[in-house]
């Protein structure tokens, strides 16, 4: 009876980085629950204006509330009420969308304050990685595990469709172990060589994964594996979503950036001055801080529109973006093989690069001349769809060995700002945007070489006007499903309209120029587009479109760049 006892105890578990071994022994603050709140609580409860005013960076801050820990009395105790309420109520915590805590992280929080919340008095928490199902885990097993173990088709007895077959695993034991990545079947078969038998995927359907993925799930498991309840997971082929090679072409990217970063910290972070390697082109990339502001604009500002509110306030992280729009004179290179080809005979490359940028996929031959006249040798490119946009800064960042993409909706409004928050970076007065930025009433009916009118704070010249400029984003009608204090959000198109474009453009009003201003994309942008179907690289009709280069300081994992790089609906609805 006894051994009985203590095997059931032993499968009380704890943490999101490890478990308690024995249920009898006492909760350790800095094993078993820092990892909880350094996982899963900081992103939100840290920095100088946590969310909530509830701050759980430190034993003093934490403990300011009296009635957020009362240690001996976890039923008394806030944190504790709002973690163990169902994911069904709007008020867990933390929120559905961000991840729950598992039943024995749940445990843990409450036998933690029933022993009397003992934190070490001079430890100072702070913000780890954390692997989101939805967004990092899911997509990998639809896209190369649910075909082969779902209902009706559980090869090994395995089945990964849903939350219950997922955990129950198959015949050779437990799918997922939660916080025990290496007693659970699901990574154990993921992290084996391509020569045993069973490394899962197969190698015949193109296992093993890329390391970064099998970390990604790794980590899940070791955070607590939780996932949505009532999920569904459904096979998706590898010709609708991220193909093999494509894969393997990011990863050589992200270990290109990778190597290539020097700067170790935010404080290196330079402006510099880029060659694309090949030509004589360059660009040049400008550091924007890390900071918080408010995203929006305030109910009072002239002109504003229901779109750019409610205000949130809003966390970025530190990146680089592009001094200037990206001109023709780069992303012809892109467009056509021979503009790139051209210099090779006298300005050299590497070879083993030219294999991996010629891997990224590219633009079909145009049937009209893109600029409509307007000009090209240091003039923004036009015209181009969100994903030429996408795939452009795939192909730039291989030629380079750095990682480039577009800016999310929240890091190009901040960066337009440059700390302002006023209507413009300039002020509210619209009477000076002919210093700053071209629009309908100053651009002669077209746009304008980059970099002529004054920058703003940052250094970064046209952010009002010139060409309006893609960003990743879906477009949704307000900023309601934005989070308060929320680290980078970002909304993945799940259709290809509408998309958003910021800054407005040689061809609109000066208040479509405002820094909290959106344009939403819609299919008029190709109407005449002759093909059929339409072209998945351009929109002829929006020649006040273009784009900017963003590099962010931290390199995302190899599924966060596949999806900036290839994510969204791409064809026509």
């Amino acid at each position: 009876m006894k051994n009985i006892m203590k095997t059931l105890l032993a499968t009380i578990l704890a943490g999101a980085e490890g478990f308690v071994a024995n249920a009898a022994e006492k909760v350790d603050f800095s094993r078993d629950i820092q990892p909880i709140f350094e996982v899963h609580c900081i992103a939100c409860h840290g920095g100088k204006k946590p969310k909530g005013g509830l701050s759980l960076e430190s034993k003093a801050d934490a403990m300011e509330d009296e009635d957020m820990i009362v240690p001996g009395k976890p039923e008394d105790s806030y944190l504790f009420e709002l973690s163990a309420l169902g994911e069904d109520d709007e008020d867990v915590m933390p929120p559905l969308k961000e991840g729950l805590l598992n039943k024995q992280q749940v445990q843990l929080l409450r036998d933690w304050i029933k022993q009397g919340a003992k934190w070490p008095g001079n430890l100072k928490l702070e913000q780890k990685k954390k692997a989101n199902f939805v967004k990092d885990v899911q997509p990998i097993f639809e896209f190369n595990c649910v075909a082969c173990h779902r209902a009706d088709y559980d090869r090994g007895g395995y089945m990964l469709h849903n939350q219950e077959d997922m955990f129950a695993g198959g015949d050779s034991g437990p799918g997922i172990v939660a916080g025990k990545p290496d007693k659970s079947w699901v990574h154990l078969t993921m992290a084996m060589s391509e020569d045993e038998d069973l490394v899962m995927p197969p190698k015949k359907k193109g296992g093993p994964l890329p390391k970064e993925e099998i970390e990604i799930i790794r980590l899940w498991i070791q955070q607590g594996g939780w996932m949505p309840k009532d999920v569904e997971l459904e096979p998706k082929k590898k010709d609708s979503g991220p193909k093999t090679d494509e894969s393997e072409t990011v990863r050589q990217i992200r270990e290109l950036a990778v190597n290539n970063q020097k700067e170790k910290s935010v404080a290196d972070m330079k402006e510099y001055t880029l060659t694309i390697p090949g030509t004589e082109t360059t660009f040049t990339m400008v550091p924007i801080p890390p900071g918080e502001f408010v995203m929006g604009s305030p109910s009072g500002e002239a002109k504003r529109a229901d779109d750019e509110g409610p205000q949130r306030k809003v966390k970025v992280e530190a990146f680089w973006m592009g001094k200037v729009e990206v001109t023709w004179n780069e992303f012809e290179l892109f467009m056509y093989r021979d503009e790139e080809r051209k210099y090779k005979d006298f300005i050299p490359t590497d070879p083993a690069i030219d294999k991996i940028s010629d891997a990224v996929a590219r633009p079909t031959q145009p049937y009209v001349e893109m600029s409509f006249g307007m000009g090209k040798d240091g003039y923004p490119a036009i015209s181009m769809t969100q994903h030429a946009a996408r795939k452009y800064t795939e192909w730039i960042s291989a030629k380079v060995g750095q990682y480039f993409r577009l800016p999310t909706e929240a890091e190009w409004e901040y960066a337009c700002r440059a700390g302002t928050t006023t209507a413009y970076h300039f002020g509210n007065d619209p009477a000076k945007i002919g210093e700053y930025g071209w629009f309908e009433f100053n651009a002669d009916f077209k746009y304008q070489k980059v970099g002529k009118k004054l920058p703003n704070q940052f250094g970064l010249h046209d952010m009002h006007g010139n060409v309006a400029e893609w960003v990743l984003d879906r477009y949704e009608p307000n900023y309601k499903s934005v989070v308060d204090l929320k680290v980078n959000p970002y909304n993945r198109p799940e259709k290809l309209y509408p998309r958003v474009a910021r800054g407005g453009s040689w061809d609109h009003p000066v208040e479509m120029l405002r820094s909290a201003a959106r344009l939403a994309s819609d299919a008029d942008w190709k109407v005449q587009d002759p093909q059929l179907p339409k072209s998945i690289w351009y929109h002829t009709d929006a020649q006040f479109l273009g784009f900017r280069l963003l590099r962010p300081f931290n390199i995302d994992e190899i599924g966060q760049m596949m999806d900036y790089w290839n994510g969204g609906i791409e064809k026509e609805d």
